[in-house]
């Protein structure tokens, strides 16, 4: 294409959307992607560094300005497999990855304009190579003759056995529920992430020689010492997640129609409450729906509910806009779909009616105080300023805690105070043999960042295996749990 003026460099070509009236009633995509013509053109507003910082802010050191000059020539497909050198999960990275925050807040574009849309065209990229071209195996290391198992599919877990894939690894990947995606599967609706967008991510994995054994909690059905001392496995990853559900403590919380973010997004994903009665999996819709949360969770539950037919959705959060943790495109979609932002409000109370249901939810308003350990100013009550909200239906998004069953079924591996497990930045744990990652170390986290802690896992896996096994687990220099 033609040189970009300065004035056409500036900002980022839209991507075309369902209009919210429509959408808001249908759990399809919600944004479009980028046709070829309209990726070229946003490609071309990289400025192609010779030191990009944008690979920086990448968890998973994707090659952004190699893939985005083959966009600019028109050479999707290859554009798509320079991403997979290093990202094995491109099509959900593209639409639930922060980017905001990580690659493209390091874009040098975006010190004085927009920064290029990256992951939009990394959206564009995988997307072209499924559709179109059709999925090509890059180069894989012979068989090594080494068994690897991998606890949980999500993120971390999927990244973790593509790259030892890759490496000539056989990766077996243990998956509790009845199918394969973790977090991207029951966490996030469809109207972000497609089911059949993870599930042919997952069948990619196949294709490289990863197994998928559903239905098995390790912890109970068998046990990680099982997997190191009985089954052959020379090392293990856990990547289970932070899928506790968590309350406020307050009282009420035991009436009919409370939900956790964490049941109610896996009956409306996972198991399809949203196309009842095809799928036998009831839900409360409820009338008047409140969320309390603030984060993505919270606004993948309140989209969910407007699109389970109630009539009004609110988000209930102790703190102003300001503070807000979900990302600025999922508030966006939010509001322009009507759900309404009660800020400053914390509940105090859930109300019932005579059967037992929820029937109010009882508040105060907040002002906001100092700032506390997160560095956001702490909410702090106003005297005499209770209200209520009438409510048929309340969901709980207020965080998740750490998957208990398999940490406290494991000998030898060390939890912190809130139940998460001990790790490196390597991933190794105090169990020998045992590496972990994701929301189950650090708490509720990115995709994105997940994958990043799958990966370094991986590496460093292979590099302990590769070795022999030999010298101090985790007695080297630099290297502290």
């Amino acid at each position: 294409m033609s040189k970009m003026t300065a004035a056409e460099r500036a900002k980022k070509t839209p991507m075309p959307e369902q209009p919210a009236e429509q959408r808001r009633h249908n759990f399809d995509e919600v944004p479009l992607g980028y046709t070829p013509e309209m990726a070229i053109r946003e490609a071309s507003r990289c400025l192609g560094c010779k030191n990009p910082p944008c690979v920086k802010g990448c968890p998973v050191q994707v090659k952004i300005p190699e893939f985005i000059k083959l966009i600019v020539d028109g050479k999707f497909a290859e554009a798509a497999r320079v991403i997979k050198s290093t990202n094995c999960l491109p099509a959900v990275c593209g639409r639930v990855c922060p980017q905001e925050t990580q690659c493209e807040a390091e874009c040098l574009l975006g010190k004085k304009n927009e920064p290029v849309a990256i992951g939009r065209l990394e959206r564009f990229a995988a997307d072209y190579e499924r559709e179109q071209a059709g999925i090509k195996v890059p180069p894989k290391a012979p068989p090594n003759g080494k068994k690897i198992a991998i606890v949980g599919s999500g993120p971390s877990g999927l990244t973790a056995a593509g790259d030892l894939a890759l490496l000539g690894y056989d990766v077996t990947i243990f998956e509790a529920f009845h199918k394969a995606g973790g977090v991207l599967l029951y966490g996030i609706p469809e109207f972000r992430l497609p089911k059949a967008i993870v599930q042919k991510e997952v069948d990619y994995l196949k294709t490289l020689g990863v197994k998928v054994e559903v239905n098995q909690v390790v912890g109970k059905s068998v046990e990680v010492d099982e997997l190191l001392q009985q089954e052959g496995f020379s090392a293990v990853f856990v990547g289970i997640g932070a899928g506790l559900p968590t309350f406020l403590g307050i009282p009420g919380e035991n009436l009919g129609g409370v939900y956790s973010a964490n049941e109610y997004l896996t009956r409306a994903n996972l198991m399809k409450a949203y196309r009842f009665p095809e799928f036998d999996t009831p839900v409360v819709t409820g009338r008047s729906v409140c969320v309390v949360g603030g984060g993505n969770v919270a606004m993948d539950a309140a989209r969910t509910a407007l699109r389970m037919g109630s009539d009004h959705v609110h988000i209930v959060y102790r703190r102003s806009r300001q503070e807000l943790p979900a990302r600025a495109e999922e508030i966006h979609h939010a509001e322009e779909e009507g759900v309404v932002f009660k800020f400053l409000s914390n509940p105090l109370s859930l109300e019932g009616d005579e059967k037992g249901r929820v029937q109010k939810m009882r508040c105060q308003e907040m002002e906001l105080g100092p700032p506390d350990q997160s560095g956001r100013r702490r909410p702090v009550p106003k005297p005499g300023s209770e209200f209520h909200i009438e409510t048929d239906l309340v969901i709980m998004a207020i965080g998740a805690g750490a998957n208990p069953l398999l940490p406290k079924a494991t000998k030898e591996l060390s939890l912190n105070k809130w139940g998460y497990i001990v790790a490196n930045e390597k991933g190794r744990t105090t169990k020998q043999g045992v590496w972990a990652g994701g929301d189950i170390v650090t708490g509720s986290a990115t995709v994105i960042e997940a994958m990043g802690a799958g990966k370094r896992a991986a590496a460093d896996m292979h590099a302990y295996l590769s070795n022999g096994k030999t010298g101090p687990w985790l007695e080297t220099a630099g290297e502290k749990v």
